[in-house]
């Protein structure tokens, strides 16, 4: 697949009935759920997009552009409900075509103005009763559990909205780790969560069984993080660099990632060498292109997406570093890059 035309979709989006969608959420939503040459996708759904789908093909201005898309169907596990009487899509939604994640807290201390990330539509889902505000272990088991058995999840996404307590979450997915591989044994299982202030939380999450994790920093620049992310800005970059390099230490290279956001403003040049500077501590940059979903406070200020010839450039060239390292995504077994469906880099070997 040419990495121009993905980055072209990943930005523009594709008109195409999608089942499978993410409406609003703690990272990159408001997507439709596909499979682009056998990789997933998830595509923003625009009726203006100049990209159609059609007879599980893309098309452009009435030519077929040679690539086969798939739209993920509804998964079976979706009609089903909790023992304590919840749809299961609302506790864990279908990612991809085999990808379960859930929020587990749905709810962050730096949601309100003037805290809140501007990307950020962690608690809109919650708003709208598209999913509860705390999941159980229990739940989360029993979804898991059926999605596996009936629809071939191979893998799982927990991520949680930050907390007051110095452990920011880590010890409540710690709990729903346990719980899920007790009823799903082996099934690979990603952590999120934002650097603790006690570090011996990630030591814990690694010994409940999560076999990755991500400590998303979605942008290097310091002037950056204050204008887009001022609740997270007041966590110093040495927090981060502390909990990364612990976390390289716990989960071993390449099962340890961050998401970083193109499209900030951010220098693009800076952008790579920051990405050069976390794969050498043995860290993966997943780098996404921002977008401007409803909810956001920069859809509403008016703020548009990058250009996708900028999403190209910067992915390129970090792919080029991660094949140099011997990092790629393809070599993880859970999480966002293991799965790659909300960026580029994938299709450029990264």
């Amino acid at each position: 697949m040419s990495v121009g035309t993905r980055a072209e979709i990943a930005v523009r989006g594709v008109r195409v009935e999608a089942p499978v969608r993410r409406p609003a959420g703690a990272g990159p939503s408001d997507d439709g759920h596909l499979v682009v040459d056998g990789a997933n996708a998830a595509l923003p759904v625009d009726p203006t997009s100049p990209y159609v789908v059609r007879d599980q093909r893309l098309w452009r201005d009435g030519r077929d552009l040679g690539l086969s898309i798939q739209v993920v169907r509804r998964p079976r596990f979706y009609d089903l409900t909790t023992t304590d009487g919840v749809p299961y899509e609302q506790i864990a939604r279908l990612h991809g075509a085999d990808v379960l994640a859930s929020t587990v807290v749905q709810t962050c201390i730096r949601y309100d103005e003037p805290q809140r990330c501007r990307f950020c539509t962690i608690e809109e889902s919650l708003r709208s009763g598209a999913t509860t505000a705390a999941k159980t272990p229990e739940q989360l088991a029993e979804v898991a559990e059926a999605a596996v058995r009936l629809d071939g999840v191979r893998q799982m996404v927990l991520t949680t909205g930050t907390t007051a307590g110095p452990d920011r979450g880590g010890r409540h997915l710690a709990r729903c780790v346990r719980a899920v591989l007790a009823a799903v044994p082996g099934l690979p299982i990603q952590v999120q969560i934002e650097p603790p202030g006690d570090l011996s939380v990630l030591g814990e999450l690694r010994d409940a069984g999560a076999a990755a994790i991500g400590i998303h920093v979605e942008s290097l620049d310091d002037a950056v993080r204050r204008r887009w992310m001022p609740g997270k800005a007041t966590v110093p970059l040495a927090d981060y660099e502390r909990a990364w390099d612990e976390a390289v230490r716990l989960f071993g290279r390449n099962r340890v990632s961050t998401y970083l956001l193109i499209g900030l403003g951010e220098d693009s040049d800076e952008l790579v060498a920051g990405a050069g500077r976390l794969i050498a501590r043995g860290v993966y940059p997943f780098v996404v292109p921002f977008r401007p979903t409803v909810g956001t406070l920069a859809r509403r200020d008016g703020i548009g997406g990058p250009a996708p010839a900028l999403v190209r450039d910067v992915t390129e060239r970090v792919a080029a570093l991660l094949r140099a390292a011997g990092m790629t995504g393809a070599d993880q077994t859970a999480g966002c890059a293991a799965c790659g469906a909300c960026g580029v880099l994938t299709a450029a070997g990264g």
